[in-house]
């Protein structure tokens, strides 16, 4: 496996009453028995396409030229979408750029996920949109956010480069039915690719949605999907659910919150390219289980960084949380610290370590920490942070979230109290400002 995930810190028997009893974790894991054979069983018929394009291949091939063609001839590709139309292309992004633009010469993305006038003035200001390529990308083709960034962005592209020109800068998202995205792609011209209707926005990271995108870049999507179809069929082959590890997590989720009362579960992740991956784990958790007055709420931390801004309340506050700890490897890893003037600053811990000593110091500590204060906290070990071992996470975190669903009798795959704030927004757009 790509990843060890352990457990033993979530149990009584490792961190006392606050942890789950060994009776309760059986129960929990009787449970999920059933709803992973459904899973299973939905998996196999081809029920889910989300997790069928993890072993497809074929959908890629029509996209390569154009990646290749959009590397080679833009400066920055802006990606127009929000929720999952955008978090899961963000979170492979993440793996080729910090902050400080991609190496290589290759483009540098943009997502447009929120609707703030200033960061849109502040892109266009910074934008050369003659060397500049525009996906817009809504699976329902009517997304508000999504459809007033093009309304936008686009008209601004046939000023800078000309109508006739726009085609060859601009591209669209969106499923295979009449809807106000797809009249904006015929009345540019442009070229509209389809989004599978089968795969909702927080589960289509391996679809098109977020493989285009890092494609664009160079990402190697092939083995991003090397790396979920493993998971996967480990979780397919599974004899029983013990051998389950998305299983495994649901079931102390769940048993956690019915025996213990933890309503939040904590992502706390010790690498800066893993930023974005609690972003997307924040929504898929909780637009697929907050529904019928369960689920449990997500909450993403980074680590180091929150150890000076949330670890004093994860230790001495509530113990209403679980936590699950992402930890890839990082002794030995950076720079080097100069022994002699660390030690005449009087920094002797440091002195002659590697930068990333510090931070798997202070990873296993923290976990260490959490579990001797009584706090249920599991570790998902990482050798090499790479887009195998981040199509494996993805994955089980996707196949973990659908047990925890079956398990709480709660629909993983709609989300249907966020349309009444649609619906009202809409009207707000009708009625004059007072």
């Amino acid at each position: 496996m790509l990843y060890r995930h352990l457990t033993d810190t979530c149990l009584a028997a490792s961190i006392g009453d606050t942890g789950l009893s060994e009776d309760a974790f059986t129960r929990s894991l009787l449970a999920a028995a059933p709803a992973h054979d459904r899973l299973c069983q939905l998996t196999e018929s081809g029920s889910l396409p989300f997790l069928s394009v993890a072993a497809g291949v074929d959908d890629l091939a029509p996209l390569r030229p154009l990646a290749d063609d959009w590397r080679g001839r833009f400066r920055d590709v802006v990606v127009l979408g929000t929720g999952g139309s955008s978090l899961g292309g963000q979170t492979l992004y993440a793996l080729c750029d910090q902050g400080f633009g991609p190496t290589g010469g290759d483009p540098r993305l943009h997502f447009l996920d929120n609707v703030d006038p200033h960061t849109l003035a502040a892109l266009l200001g910074a934008l050369d949109l003659k060397h500049t390529g525009i996906i817009a990308i809504s699976k329902s083709g009517g997304t508000a956010e999504t459809m007033a960034q093009a309304l936008i962005l686009l008209p601004a592209l046939a000023e800078a480069v000309g109508s006739d020109k726009v085609p060859a800068h601009a591209m669209v998202i969106t499923e295979p039915n009449p809807s106000p995205l797809k009249a904006l792609a015929e009345r540019y011209g442009l070229p509209c690719f389809d989004h599978d209707p089968g795969i909702g926005g927080r589960f289509s990271v391996l679809s098109l949605v977020g493989l285009l995108p890092a494609m664009i870049v160079g990402l190697d999507v092939d083995a991003l999907r090397r790396g979920a179809h493993e998971v996967l069929s480990a979780t397919l082959k599974a004899d029983r659910v013990e051998a389950s590890a998305p299983a495994i997590g649901a079931a102390i989720a769940v048993a956690l919150l019915h025996e213990r009362k933890i309503s939040q579960s904590v992502v706390l992740t010790y690498s800066d390219r893993l930023a974005t991956f609690g972003l997307w784990y924040r929504q898929l958790w909780a637009e697929s289980l907050g529904k019928d007055g369960t689920g449990t709420t997500p909450i993403r931390a980074m680590g180091t960084a929150d150890h000076h801004s949330q670890l004093q309340l994860y230790l001495a506050g509530p113990r209403d949380k679980m936590f699950t700890i992402v930890m890839p490897a990082g002794v030995g890893q950076g720079p080097v610290m100069d022994a002699e003037t660390a030690h005449s600053v009087g920094s002797d811990s440091l002195a002659g370590h590697a930068y990333g000593d510090l931070l798997d110091a202070a990873a296993r500590a923290t976990a260490e920490t959490l579990a001797r204060n009584g706090r249920p906290v599991r570790l998902i070990r990482i050798a090499t942070l790479d887009e195998a071992t981040l199509g494996a996470l993805l994955m089980h975190f996707m196949l973990e979230t659908i047990v925890a669903a079956d398990l709480l009798g709660v629909n993983a795959f709609d989300q249907p109290a966020v349309e009444e704030g649609k619906v009202l927004t809409r009207e707000y757009l009708t009625k004059p400002v007072t």
